[in-house]
């Protein structure tokens, strides 16, 4: 299980006091208003950051950190991922999931068969879709649906579905 959320990349600077574009990788980009502080993440600093202040423009999200007052000063943040601790993170109701916990589970079939992991989700208008991979054959695309999803058990690491007609 994932310690850390991701909510966010920084694409680029905004304006020159220090204020950074962000897109968005939540589902809820509103919760940036209530968001208190992220962990920045490039690879080579790991870091937390204070939130000053957020505006929304377009698609995307402009945050001002707390000290950080200077174009200079966030310019090598660009392309850097912005994290929340799980406490911080939005609650899941019932039958939801972060898709970082889904990532790797093991998907076997109602009927006890191997299907392979999911290697990703698709994020659809109607429902999520998981993609679920196995050495040597074809991906398999199942639909994150009550009528295919029947346990997920994410301490286990496994996920049991039913394979509805013309899904293979």
């Amino acid at each position: 299980m994932e310690d850390l959320l991701q909510v966010g990349v920084i694409t680029s600077t905004h304006g020159i006091r220090g204020e950074v574009k962000v897109f968005p990788t939540t589902d809820d980009v509103s919760r940036f208003k209530k968001l208190k502080n992220v962990i920045l993440d490039n690879g080579k600093e790991h870091r937390d950051l204070e939130i000053e202040s957020v505006k929304f423009f377009k698609n995307m999200v402009i945050l001002k950190f707390k000290g950080i007052d200077n174009i200079n000063d966030v310019e090598k943040y660009k392309k850097a991922p912005l994290f929340v601790t799980r406490e911080n993170a939005v609650p899941l109701e019932e039958d939801e999931y972060f898709i970082a916990d889904l990532i790797g589970l093991k998907v076997v079939s109602d009927e006890g068969e191997d299907l392979g992991i999911i290697d990703d989700v698709l994020q659809t208008g109607a429902n999520d879709v998981y993609i679920i991979k196995k050495d040597n054959v074809e991906d398999l695309l199942v639909p994150a649906i009550h009528e295919c999803i029947k346990n997920v058990d994410i301490e286990d690491g496994t996920m049991q579905v039913h394979l509805l007609a013309g899904l293979r």
